[in-house]
C-alpha cells in the first residue's frame, strides 16, 4: 500500500467533529478504499483546550501553519469568507487537494478557487455544500456530464421547510413556529441566513453552475425569505390543493427569438399538493432534476446535521485520496456554456394574488381590466363574500415577473381595492 495521505482539518464543530471520529473508527476501510491509510495530520480550531475529546498533539490554532505543513489535503469546516478564502487559495496552489463544506465561499468564489485547482493539478471537492448527505453535486457534476440539464427544482433549507411543515400541520402563525424551531434546535439562534433565504440562494448558486456549465455567483440569484408568510397564505394554498415551500429554482430560459439564458431564483412558492416535493417536509431537503435523456430525477435524504454531512465530506476525501495514490484527478469545473443570467424581471411565473375589494357590481371588470393593461393572462377567479366584505383571489398564467409585479401595484391603487392581502407565486403545474 501507498504511503499515507495526510489530512489538514480546519474546524471541528458539529460535522468537523464527526469526521475525526469517523477517520480514526473507519481507519481500515478508508485505507482500502482509498488505497492508503488516511491520516489526520492536525485539526485546526479556534480553542484548543475546549476540545478535550480530541487527542492533544493533533490541535492547533494556528490554521494557517496548519495548511502550508506537510499535508496533501485539506477539508475545511469552518465556513464564512474571509480568512478562509486565503487558506484554501493557498492549500490549492501548492497542489493540495481541498475538501469543503462552504456553500457561501462557494458561491462568490468557486471560480477563483477552481482555476487556482486547475493550475496546480489539485482536486476541489464540495459535495457537502448542498444538501447534506444527499449524493448531489456528484451527480449533477459527473453522472449527467453528457445529459442536458433543464431544470432543477428543490428543497435545500431545512430550517424553513420544517416551520412551513409545522404552518401547514397545525395552523400556527410564523412567529410562533419559528419560535419552536428554535426550542427544538432547528432554527440557528440567529436564524437569518435561513429564514431569509441566504443559505438556499448560495447553494442555488452552486447548483445552477453545476446544472449549466455557467458561472453563476449568488447575486445572481433572486432571493426571497419566509418572513411574510402567515397562517392566511397557508390556508390559501391548502383551498387551492397547494402547499408552501421555499424554492430554489434554475432552469433554462428561452427568449421568443429562441436565445437561451439561466434563470436562478429562491422564493417561497405554492406547489400542487400532488408534486414530488410537497410531501417532503420536517427537516429533510429534496431536489428535482429534469434533463432531456434522463427525464425527471428526484434526490431526497437529510441536507443537514452532523453525521450525513460528515458522510459527504468522507466521500470526497476517499475520492480525492484515491486520486493521489493513483496520480489521478477529479472532474474540472466546467463552464464553457457561459450562459447568461436572466434578470428576475424577465423571468416567467405565476402569481397567486388574493384581494380584499369594495363588494358592489363592477368589482371584477376594473381588476380584469389592470390584467389586461399589463398584458397578464388570468388562469383562475375566485370570490368569496363574508359579513359586508368581499375577497377576490386571481391565479395568472405565466408572463414575466416585472409584468406581474406592475400589475400588483396598479391593483393597490384602484379605489375599489382596499388591500392586497397577499402575493405568492405559483410553481409545479408545467
Amino acid at each position: 500500500m501507498a504511503d499515507s495521505v495526510k489530512v489538514a482539518l480546519l474546524g471541528c464543530g458539529t460535522v468537523g467533529g464527526e469526521v475525526a471520529r469517523l477517520l480514526h473508527e473507519q481507519a481500515d476501510e478508508l485505507a482500502a478504499r482509498a488505497g492508503a491509510p488516511v491520516e489526520l495530520a492536525g485539526i485546526a480550531v479556534r480553542r484548543p483546550d475546549k476540545h478535550p475529546e480530541l487527542p492533544r498533539h493533533l490541535l492547533t490554532s494556528d490554521a494557517e501553519a496548519l495548511v502550508n505543513s506537510d499535508v496533501d489535503v485539506v477539508v475545511e469546516l469552518i465556513g464564512g469568507i474571509d480568512p478562509v478564502r486565503k487558506w484554501l487559495l493557498s492549500a490549492l496552489h501548492q497542489g493540495k487537494s481541498v475538501v469543503t463544506a462552504n456553500k457561501a465561499l462557494l458561491a462568490e468564489y468557486s471560480a477563483e478557487l477552481s482555476e487556482a485547482a486547475d493550475a496546480s493539478g489539485a482536486d476541489l471537492y464540495f459535495e457537502a455544500a448542498v444538501a447534506g448527505a444527499i449524493p448531489l453535486l456528484r451527480p449533477l457534476r459527473e453522472s449527467l456530464a453528457g445529459d442536458r440539464i433543464t431544470r432543477v427544482l428543490g428543497i435545500v433549507n431545512g430550517t424553513t421547510n420544517y416551520i412551513l411543515s409545522a404552518m401547514d400541520e397545525t395552523g400556527s402563525g410564523y412567529a410562533e413556529t419559528l419560535d419552536e424551531a428554535s426550542r427544538l434546535g432547528y432554527a440557528e439562534a440567529d436564524p437569518t441566513a435561513d429564514v431569509d433565504g441566504y443559505d438556499a440562494a448560495s447553494k442555488a448558486a452552486i447548483l445552477a453552475s453545476l446544472a449549466f456549465h455557467t458561472r453563476v455567483t449568488a447575486h445572481d440569484v433572486h432571493r426571497e425569505g419566509i418572513g411574510a408568510i402567515g397562517a392566511a397564505d397557508i390556508d390559501a394554498a391548502k383551498a387551492l390543493g397547494r402547499t408552501v415551500k421555499l424554492l430554489a429554482i434554475c432552469e433554462r430560459v428561452l427568449d421568443a427569438e429562441g436565445g437561451e439564458s439561466v434563470s436562478a431564483r429562491v422564493y417561497p412558492a405554492m406547489i400542487p399538493r400532488s408534486h414530488q416535493l410537497a410531501g417532503v417536509n420536517g427537516a429533510f431537503n429534496a431536489v428535482y432534476v429534469e434533463a432531456d435523456a434522463a427525464g425527471e430525477l428526484m434526490f431526497f435524504g437529510h441536507g443537514a446535521g452532523g453525521s450525513p454531512t460528515a458522510s459527504a465530506v468522507l466521500g470526497d476525501l476517499v475520492a480525492v485520496a484515491r486520486n493521489r495514490v493513483l496520480g489521478g484527478r477529479g472532474p474540472r469545473e466546467s463552464a464553457h456554456a457561459a450562459l447568461p443570467v436572466r434578470p428576475m424581471g424577465m423571468t416567467p411565473t405565476r402569481y397567486h394574488i388574493s384581494l380584499d375589494v369594495a363588494d358592489k357590481p363592477g368589482v371584477l371588470a376594473q381588476v380584469a381590466l389592470v390584467f389586461a393593461e399589463h398584458d397578464v393572462s388570468i388562469a383562475a377567479v375566485r370570490q368569496r363574500d363574508a359579513d359586508s366584505t368581499a375577497s377576490l383571489v386571481v391565479v395568472t398564467h405565466l408572463a414575466p415577473d416585472a409584468a406581474l409585479q406592475s400589475t400588483v401595484d396598479d391593483l393597490a391603487k384602484l379605489e375599489v381595492v382596499r388591500e392586497v392581502i397577499s402575493v405568492m407565486r405559483v410553481e409545479g403545474d408545467d
